[in-house]
């Protein structure tokens, strides 16, 4: 299948867009440094055959990783301590795992 007719590249330049307030850009620039060159963000589709489904395609992912970029980090994970008791309870199920497999050994006489 030749795709090389309708494939379709959406190209945004973030750096250069005014729709943007300038938190929002950074966030952006930040996340999508990876995928950005010299500011612009370029999205390719061609798995659709024609080239009107990969323009919906192209427009649909773009948007995609830009509401991906824009959303607020999750918070921060708190770390936790494992309780007395699971440590109590995983130091006797080893305990419990070593005695039944050193029944299964060969006795030393």
């Amino acid at each position: 299948m030749n795709t090389a007719d309708s494939r379709v590249e959406l190209s945004w330049d973030v750096t250069g867009s005014h729709a943007l307030g300038e938190e929002l850009r950074g966030r952006l620039l930040e996340v999508l440094e990876g995928r950005l060159v010299d500011g612009v963000l370029v999205v390719v589709a061609s798995q659709h055959r024609q080239q009107r489904r990969n323009r919906s395609a192209a427009r649909d992912r773009l948007a995609a990783l830009v509401a991906a970029a824009a959303a607020p980090a999750p918070p921060a994970r708190r770390t936790t301590r494992i309780s007395a008791g699971a440590r109590r309870r995983r130091a006797e199920a080893k305990q419990a795992r070593s005695s039944t497999k050193a029944l299964r050994r060969r006795p030393d006489w």
